[in-house]
């Protein structure tokens, strides 16, 4: 029995100095950011919602900067939605404008810049990871849990473009996440390691790429490669003049953005072309919904990411995995006209379902 005392009273104590350090762990990871107080948002304010700037500690010790919105007038515990993208975007542009029109429905709503990016930690900047930007959802989801006003058991994503794919990575990784949107998404890992419709899915097109980024590490790793093209050649594709039309317009142009600007470091997605976000989303329990204009050039990315999840196998994919367990949650939503660049910020069609998406939230969540 004295043992057994001693060998409490020795656990409660190693206990005690593991919360201490666990706290001051914590408290480490804490990094002052310097944020923009003045709105300087690419849309108006609505005033259906309010409105503050928060930040929060990611598990690779990064601080994410973000805005919190909320609906007015609202009490309680409420369901809330973390969104960020597209992929070279900040918050000030479309995620901020999801998270903004989801509060107006009555969600707790958070955008938020991803680690490296806009007004968020870390250095050197634009730098990504597969590891890196879905822990930046899944610390969203340990924020928004700690919230007073929101019901921790009813918490989505929202992952937009290239963080459409990483949102599902995300929900795969994580069943906190009861329902996720994947809006006019890209898949990170699959045209970095495969090309646009998988025209470079060879070994020797990876190998000529491996070695080219190889070079550039020597020669020049910070530079920055892949804003939008301006002035946009004649004979440029749509998409890319759809681009244009967002990122250096009034529209959607922002002083933070890398793809209203310089863009991304040219070597900072280089893990992502030997990675796939998307193997195991056919797991994935919690509702679904992937949206994607009709139009768009990047519609493969969103068709073949559904059927993956739902059969297990599709299109574009090397390996297959069995038929999802919960393929009755799961929706392919296809928004006639639309263009990828539409789903941004609803276009001049005004293509965003906005009440469909809250439908969808309200339903799951």
């Amino acid at each position: 029995m004295k043992k057994l005392i001693l060998f409490a009273l020795a656990a409660l104590t190693l206990a005690a100095c593991g919360n201490k350090q666990k706290t001051k762990n914590n408290d480490n990871m804490k990094q002052e950011l310097n944020l923009t107080q003045e709105w300087d948002k690419v849309f108006p304010l609505s005033d259906k919602v309010n409105h503050r700037k928060v930040t929060f500690e990611t598990q690779y010790g990064l601080t994410l900067a973000a805005d919190l919105y909320t609906p007015k007038d609202a009490n309680g515990k409420l369901p809330a939605i973390a969104v960020s993208g597209p992929f070279g975007a900040v918050k000030e542009q479309c995620s901020g404008l999801y998270a903004m029109r989801m509060a107006e429905r009555g969600f707790v709503a958070l955008a938020f810049d991803p680690s490296y990016t806009g007004e968020s930690s870390g250095e050197p900047r634009r730098t990504a990871s597969p590891d890196i930007n879905t822990e930046d959802f899944m610390a969203a989801v340990d924020f928004l849990s700690q919230l007073d006003n929101v019901d921790p058991e009813r918490i989505g994503i929202i992952g937009i473009c290239g963080w459409g794919g990483i949102a599902l990575n995300a929900a795969a990784a994580d069943p906190r996440i009861k329902a996720t949107v994947a809006s006019t998404m890209y898949d990170m890992t699959r045209i970095n390691g495969n090309g646009y419709y998988d025209s470079d899915d060879n070994e020797e097109a990876r190998h000529a790429a491996r070695e080219a980024l190889d070079k550039q590490r020597l020669a020049d790793p910070m530079a920055m490669a892949g804003g939008v093209i301006d002035p946009v050649p004649d004979d440029a594709p749509q998409f890319v003049k759809d681009y244009h039309a967002y990122y250096k317009t009034p529209r959607g142009y922002h002083k933070r953005s890398g793809n209203s600007n310089d863009g991304w470091r040219v070597i900072g997605t280089q893990a992502f072309a030997n990675s796939r976000f998307l193997y195991y989303i056919n797991e994935i329990r919690s509702a679904v919904l992937v949206m994607h204009g009709e139009k768009a050039h990047s519609r493969y990315f969103g068709e073949a990411a559904y059927h993956f999840m739902v059969d297990g196998k599709a299109e574009g994919y090397n390996f297959i995995g069995k038929p999802n367990p919960n393929p009755e949650n799961k929706q392919l939503l296809i928004i006639p006209g639309a263009t990828h660049c539409d789903l941004y910020d609803g276009g001049e069609g005004n293509y965003i379902p906005w009440d469909t998406l809250a439908e969808f939230f309200k339903k799951n969540l």
